[in-house]
């Protein structure tokens, strides 16, 4: 049996394993985020997404507060 779940990125489809239980293995460790960039994309997405749109969110959102 896995360890982990593989799932969809919500955003892009893109599969990804979630290690929801050992955060810091996950692919989604890299991208640090911080409590403005969480709730912006927390309006908008539920579910686990892929490191490539967690960055791509990030950048939309620092390029939203920079206008």
């Amino acid at each position: 049996m896995a360890k982990h779940e593989i799932i969809p990125c919500e955003r892009c489809g893109t599969s990804i394993e979630c290690k929801a239980n050992s955060y810091t293995k996950c692919q989604c460790s890299v991208v640090h985020l911080d409590l403005n960039e969480v709730q912006y994309i927390s309006e908008n997405y539920e579910s686990c997404l892929c490191a490539a749109c967690l960055f791509a969110l990030q950048q939309e959102y620092r390029d939203t507060i920079g206008s």
